[in-house]
């Protein structure tokens, strides 16, 4: 009974997101956006300069798109992962054989956000069948990542980013707070962590399966999100 509520729920909520998508307001641009999952609580803030990802996000937010979603992947030292409408109602490892809609937002690389720790991007299908690095609508990624050497991010240049040179304010951040600067470029990041940093190394460092691949063990849930007036820091 409960998964089937849940379901209702979902379908009640895409049909209005499609039908009638939530209004943001001026004042919700200036608001946090509280992420309760099991693990504990995250705050989040977005990025004005990825104004598409922003707006989608807010309208995804107050439209309780997110609510009771697990956390679908998880790799330590990397990232974690949430997003997947699927994944709403699923008890334990169940799998999934589908993934959220295939709706896109067009990419915002903006030299200023780069993949430190702690920062909130836009999962995306890979290049063979999405060139352009559109983002997905629905699934999205926080990074946990771990330090970087020198050495390391000379590799990346030449290996994973084509020679795209890691200026040396990030190469700073990446010595030190940490990364993944492989993905520099590619996903578009469009806000950060604020608060709850340690709820994020909490999840990233859960048991995960082989099958489904990355996927906790025991379920990670956002049990819901909402938008929150900003503290200052």
């Amino acid at each position: 009974m409960k998964r089937l509520l849940l379901l209702i729920t979902l379908l009640a909520n895409l049909v209005a997101w499609g039908q009638d998508a939530p209004r943001i307001r001026k004042k919700d641009r200036r608001r946090d956006i509280e992420m309760v999952t099991t693990a504990g609580t995250i705050i989040l803030r977005l990025s004005d300069s990825t104004p598409l990802h922003r707006d989608n996000f807010l309208g995804l937010v107050k439209a309780h798109y997110y609510d009771s979603i697990l956390f679908h992947r998880v790799i330590k030292g990397f990232m974690i992962q949430a997003g997947d409408a699927e994944t709403r109602g699923v008890i334990g490892r169940a799998e999934s054989d589908s993934v959220s809609p295939r709706v896109t937002v067009p990419a915002e690389f903006r030299t200023t956000l780069f993949h430190r720790k702690g920062v909130l991007a836009a999962a995306r299908e890979g290049d063979a069948v999405n060139p352009e690095k559109r983002s997905s609508r629905y699934q999205f990624y926080i990074v946990q990542g771990r330090r970087f050497t020198d050495a390391e991010m000379d590799s990346v240049q030449r290996v994973r980013l084509a020679g795209r040179v890691i200026p040396e304010e990030r190469r700073q951040v990446y010595r030190t707070m940490g990364g993944t600067p492989q993905l520099d470029g590619n996903y578009t990041v469009f806000g950060e962590v604020v608060r709850g940093l340690d709820v994020v190394d909490r999840i990233a460092g859960v048991s995960v399966s082989q099958s489904p691949p990355n996927r906790p063990v025991s379920d990670v849930r956002i049990l819901k999100m909402k938008l929150v007036r900003r503290k200052k820091r």
